[in-house]
């Protein structure tokens, strides 16, 4: 209500990239902001992967979060009574085992290939530094199980191709590298697989290949010191050319994103501009 009130005009359930192309809104516009997120979820190249019911995690989340607003039928993915696996113990993979769980899944079982972190602040990481701790979700302390330092070697399926289960290995780190550890593979149930392994960058079809926009090895959108794209007017700002973040810096880019707008626009701007695009995330 107070943006619409200071003249924001918004246009809800709008595909750009179909709806509205590329050229659609260099026509209709003077500068564009870009905060596409990114959305490409890393994949998992192991045998079975092509085995139904493997589903990337932001894909079920999204159509349970549909199903319970909206009623919509539509790609819903139904954990219930089924035997969940989760591959990923971020706070995506958090977000299944929590909806899983209500949705009612038989079980629900967590895959980290890193170790478990401490309960305790190390002394690596002295304070000030902010500690990588072990933490319980919401979600976590709803139930399932998490499995820590395993990696997934095979994903198993039945006669119709649908999956069923999984094999798995404890691993140890080596040189940096997680690495098999011999003897340790087992098979667990799983007949609903979900892949909370981060993501990769942004997605390249639809808007971002329709303006042209070229994007880096690590999948962001390049973009200049004034948040400027490859695409004169096109700016970018957000995950789309920082790489996976916190929606911390997600606010502070589009801050100054805005302001290098208003430089672009004006030739000057009184606006304020709290980070550059190089400014790095601080890591302990």
């Amino acid at each position: 209500d107070q943006m619409r009130a200071e003249g924001t005009r918004f246009h809800c359930s709008v595909n750009i990239g179909e709806d509205l192309t590329g050229a659609d809104l260099l026509e209709r516009f003077d500068a564009l902001v870009l905060a596409l997120g990114s959305r490409r979820g890393r994949d998992l190249p192991v045998a079975g992967r092509h085995l139904k019911g493997i589903h990337q995690a932001v894909d079920y989340l999204t159509a349970s979060t549909k199903h319970v607003l909206d009623g919509v039928e539509d790609g819903f993915i139904n954990a219930k009574d089924r035997h969940v696996v989760v591959i990923g113990g971020g706070d995506t993979g958090s977000d299944c085992v929590g909806t899983a769980i209500r949705q009612g899944a038989a079980s629900v079982t967590s895959l980290e290939i890193m170790p478990e972190l401490p309960r305790k602040r190390p002394d690596s990481e002295p304070w000030p530094a902010f500690p990588r701790l072990f933490k319980v979700s919401s979600s976590h302390e709803e139930g399932g199980e998490r499995l820590y330092s395993v990696s997934t070697v095979e994903l198993i399926g039945d006669e119709s191709g649908k999956v069923v289960a999984l094999r798995l290995a404890d691993v140890s780190m080596e040189s940096g590298r997680p690495t098999p550890v011999e003897g340790t593979e087992r098979r667990i149930d799983a007949d609903l697989v979900l892949l909370a392994m981060g993501f990769t960058g942004v997605e390249k079809e639809g808007l971002v290949a329709q303006l042209g926009l070229a994007v880096d090895e690590r999948g962001r959108i390049e973009r200049d010191g004034d948040w400027k794209t490859s695409v004169p007017g096109v700016f970018v700002a957000g995950d789309a050319g920082r790489g996976q973040s916190l929606i911390v810096w997600a606010i502070a880019e589009g801050r100054s994103a805005a302001a290098s707008v208003d430089a672009y626009l004006r030739g000057r701007t009184e606006l304020p501009s709290p980070i550059a695009p190089t400014t790095m995330q601080y890591r302990p």
